[in-house]
Parts: structure tokens; sequence; C-alpha cells
């Protein structure tokens, strides 16, 4: 897989400029260990793509270069994940931050690190409803959508399907837990039964337990709203061997394709939600990805790529890679007016920045930042069909 260089604490430092000559730091904080850690190469990779298109152009304040400067949230390790900011911000002295992943740990560097500091997050999947009112001085944005949308859609899907009894499970965290209030509270205004919502802790090598209450409870489908790699899987394996459910509803930290390869054809007639469009942003990124992410359409690639590529356009359009010039700048090359650009058009949209005209930035996932950096988005409802996710409709 293609990766940019990574820079090192050996970088000179500019405080007030956040880059040192001609080169521009641009932490890219994922989960690459950890319960996600199938789904986080590929999302580093397509925000590392966003930047190497932009440093092929050469247009970028006159010829600056970005550098991603790798950080590993660990997706679950609030204080692992905050120390990982806080070296990436002083020591590598980052302009702004592609990330980070998961909701709690993109909450603690948020409130911990980079508000204190100043800088610029862009996170490309921490979908938790409690980040649309943290104190962040408007240094917070997001491109995938809150799950207070994700629970609606999910209910949707369920209602139009004609289901009508589904019990819960969902990892303790903020994710799990914001996921799961939404969608609960959705269904039952449709008319839908809640048996059972329980949490369940990542990490465990058995959960016969917690799908024993599941079954008890019972329900027509079991909706797992945890991850692919940990918990989610290991619920979904025991339901599965003990017969407590065969049909599963998933929330978007389970779609993997490590997912499929673990469960095998058992997994066949399941469904999902997992944040995407159908627009011609998103094929067209799919096929610059070949042969640099191992699944091209994955999970989040989209919403990464263009957390980078907003990162770059604020940079370009604010004239100054400095960290306050970058805050201000975002949302006025998200949104309209201005020329639309898609992937593949950052040369372009530099150019017409530099040029001193405006963008509206589309990108892969149909960017548009609405209230206080959120992102509108759509979301893909899928099932998985011999052996592989296949979306069925775009919501």
């Amino acid at each position: 897989m293609k990766k940019l260089l990574l820079a090192t604490a050996a970088s000179a430092l500019i405080a007030t400029t956040s880059y040192a000559g001609d080169s521009i730091n641009v932490g890219v904080i994922l989960g690459f260990t950890g319960p996600i850690e199938s789904l986080t190469p590929d999302m580093g990779a397509a925000a590392e793509l966003a930047m190497k298109e932009v440093n092929d152009s050469g247009k970028l304040l006159d010829g600056a270069t970005l550098v991603s400067v790798r950080g590993d949230s660990t997706c679950i390790d609030s204080a692992a994940a905050t120390a990982v900011a806080e070296r990436l911000i002083t020591s590598d002295n980052v302009a702004a931050i592609m990330g980070a992943d998961c909701s709690g740990v993109t909450g603690a560097i948020a409130s911990n690190v980079a508000v204190p500091n100043g800088v610029v997050m862009i996170s490309p999947s921490a979908t938790s409803p409690a980040l649309s009112s943290i104190d962040d001085n408007g240094l917070f944005f997001r491109t995938a959508p809150s799950d207070a949308r994700q629970g609606q859609v999910m209910a949707d899907v369920l209602m139009d399907k004609g289901i009508k009894e589904v019990a819960v499970t969902y990892t303790n965290n903020d994710y799990g837990k914001g996921l799961a209030d939404a969608f609960e509270n959705a269904f039952k205004a449709a008319g839908g039964t809640i048996t059972i919502s329980a949490a369940h802790e990542d990490g465990k090598a058995d959960y016969s337990a917690e799908v024993g209450a599941l079954a008890s409870a019972g329900g027509d489908i079991l909706a797992v709203l945890g991850y692919a790699d940990q918990g989610g899987k290991g619920i979904i394996q025991a339901s599965l061997d003990s017969g407590a459910f065969d049909t599963f509803v998933m929330g978007d930290g389970m779609k993997s394709d490590a997912l499929i390869e673990a469960i095998g054809p058992d997994l066949n007639g399941s469904i999902g939600t997992q944040p995407g469009s159908a627009g011609e942003g998103a094929k067209t990124l799919v096929g610059m990805l070949e042969g640099v992410a191992d699944t091209p359409d994955g999970p989040f690639t989209a919403e990464s790529y263009d957390a980078a590529a907003l990162i770059a356009l604020a940079i370009q359009a604010g004239g100054s890679a400095d960290r306050a010039s970058i805050a201000a700048n975002v949302l006025n090359v998200a949104n309209a007016p201005g020329e639309k650009i898609y992937p593949g058009e950052l040369d372009k949209a530099l150019q017409i920045l530099a040029d001193g005209g405006e963008v509206d930035y589309e990108g892969a996932s149909g960017v548009e930042l609405i209230g206080p950096g959120e992102a509108a988005g759509s979301y893909q409802e899928y099932e998985i069909i011999d052996g592989k996710f296949v979306t069925q409709r775009i919501r």
C-alpha cells in the first residue's frame, strides 16, 4: 500500500505558522490498533492520497508540501490517544488533525489537547451525537454524520422490512451508547419494540452470558452496535453458535470484510447501515483508491479523503498554514458558494483559490457542513449477499 513519508519529531518548529519551510505537518490520528484496526489502514491511505494529490499539484502556498504524521488513537484508550495528540501538536507541530476516529477518544483529544492549542480536528468517523455539543471554539468538524441520523435510518430500514421487535447490544462507550439511544428512540417512535438493550465490553473471550440474556428477551433480529474486530464479532459468533439469533442488523462500526472472513456464510442475509454516497464523487474515489487501499469502497475511506482535502483547501483559502487561519476557512471551502470540487480535482481547486475564487467542496461523501461543523450526510443501507456487502439503497 502506498504511503506518504511520515514526519518525525525532528521536524523544525515554527509555532506561529505550524509549518517549517515548505513542509506542513498534518496529523492523521486513527485506531491503527484496537477494535477497528481492520478499517483504519484504508482510512489512513485515503487521507494520505488526498495529501499526495495536493503535493503533486505543486500549487499549495506556492509549492508547500503536506507531510502526514500518523498517531495511533487505539480507538478506546482516551489517555493514550490524548498523549499521542499532544506529541503531534507540541513536538511535531501539526497544523491540523485528520481524525480522530472513535467518538470517545475524539472527544478526549478535542477537549484536552486540540481545542486548548487552537488546532482544527476533522474526524471522518466519530459519530456520537454528544460531539455535537462539545465546547470546541469552532475547531471540531466531521465529515461523517451524527449517529442521531444513523439511528433514524436504521429504524427506517427495519420498519420497511416489517421487523417490529429487536434486541439490542452495544459496545459500552460513547459511540455505542449514543447510537443505541438514537436507534431505540426512533424505533419506538415508529411503533417498534425493544425487547432488551444491553451493553457489552470489548476484549472478552466469551460472550455466552451476554447472548443468553439477549436470547431470553427475544426479538426478530439482533441489533449489534459495536466493533467488527472486538465484542461485536464475539456477540455474533456466540449467537450463531448457540442458535440464539441467526440474523443481525449492524451499525457502521461492524462493516468490515474482516468480519465476513471471520464469520463466514452465516452472515448472509444480515443488514446494516454506514455513512456513504452513491454519487459520482464516491465512484471516482473508488477508482483512485485501486491499488492504494485494500478495500477502496470500505467504511469511512471517502470521509477520510474528504477530511484531509478540506484541511488542504482551508490552508490555501487563507493563504497560510496558521492554525487560526485554517479554522476560519474550513466552512468557506466546504459549502456554497463556489465551484463544486470532486475527488481528483484538488489541483483545480487549489488554483481557483490561489486566483481569489471560491470553491464548494463536494468530495466523495457529498460534503456539506451544517450547524457547528456537522456533516449533513447520507447513509448506505446494505445487505450481506454471497459473502459481500451489497448496497441496497442510499437514505
